[in-house]
């Protein structure tokens, strides 16, 4: 049995793509979508929680330098 639903799985990963943005030093999720050609207010709406593609996960990962595996470990 899944123990998140869709909207609280979906808010995990947002919460994680924030960190991720943080520890990469942008205190602005606007300069680092500017800054990584992303549209500001998908990633926006990825950041609170909204459902994303995986294409759009995958591209945000590829930022980062960091793998599906490494990701979601822990998540």
């Amino acid at each position: 049995m899944n123990p998140y639903t869709l909207d609280e799985a979906a808010e995990k990963v947002g919460a994680k793509i924030k960190q991720l943005r943080i520890d990469g030093g942008y205190t602005s999720y606007e300069n680092f979508a500017v800054a990584n050609s992303l549209d500001r207010k998908q990633y926006w709406r990825v950041e609170k929680g909204a459902n994303i593609r995986l294409n759009t996960l995958l591209d945000i990962l590829n930022i980062h330098k960091i793998t599906l595996e490494e990701f979601f470990k822990g998540l």
